[in-house]
């Protein structure tokens, strides 16, 4: 995963490393909640979940359960 600095603090953005276009989801951690961003539009809004949903979706992330999406 690679790191870009938002406009919205000193907020340490994660964006995964198949990220190759301009515009790619950006994750953070700001205390007990996960943030969610696209990375071409920094100044654009943010989603806000607690650590326990993120692991929710991480986990039916990881058993395919959006596969379906793509």
């Amino acid at each position: 995963m690679s790191i870009y600095s938002a406009a919205s603090g000193d907020v340490a953005w994660r964006i995964s490393s198949m990220c190759d276009a301009g515009s790619c989801v950006g994750v953070a951690r700001q205390g007990e909640f996960v943030l969610i961003g696209n990375t071409g539009d920094p100044e654009g809004p943010v989603s806000q979940f607690t650590v326990e949903e993120w692991g929710v979706f991480l986990a039916g992330a990881k058993l395919g359960d959006f596969d379906d999406l793509a």
